[in-house]
């Protein structure tokens, strides 16, 4: 059996950036999230909004390595960052006064990722 070789270039910029951003920082949650990227896409986390809604608080800070789906409702605003996200999740979050953004983008807000909760 061959060893899984990723053929998206961004995705494998993303792993590598995110395993040095662990060793940089000594923050192990990133080499976390690039370990769950690594993994075959089919065994990555699918999640939807409801999901975010029982498991989160107002504020909170919650990354989904793989994909946001736009299944439930929230009433809170939530940041959510996410690999992919469906177009009816991200108008969910935002219209609940929450904000979607990129996984890079949430690593250079937050280089430590204190207060990130891993979610999938």
């Amino acid at each position: 059996m061959k060893p899984c070789r990723k053929t998206d270039q961004r995705l494998v910029a993303l792993i590598t950036d995110l395993r040095r951003r662990a060793s940089e920082e000594g923050a192990p949650i990133w080499r976390d999230v690039a370990e769950r990227l690594n993994k075959p896409s089919r065994n990555w986390a699918q999640v939807n909004v409801s999901r975010i809604a029982r498991f989160s608080q107002k504020g909170d800070v919650v990354l989904v390595p793989g994909k946001l789906l736009g299944g439930g409702d929230i009433d809170f605003p939530v940041t959510v960052a996410a690999y992919k996200a469906s177009a009816s999740a991200v108008k969910k979050i935002t219209g609940a006064g929450g904000k979607v953004v990129s996984i890079p983008e949430l690593v250079e807000e937050n280089p430590k990722g204190s207060g990130v909760r891993i979610m999938g």
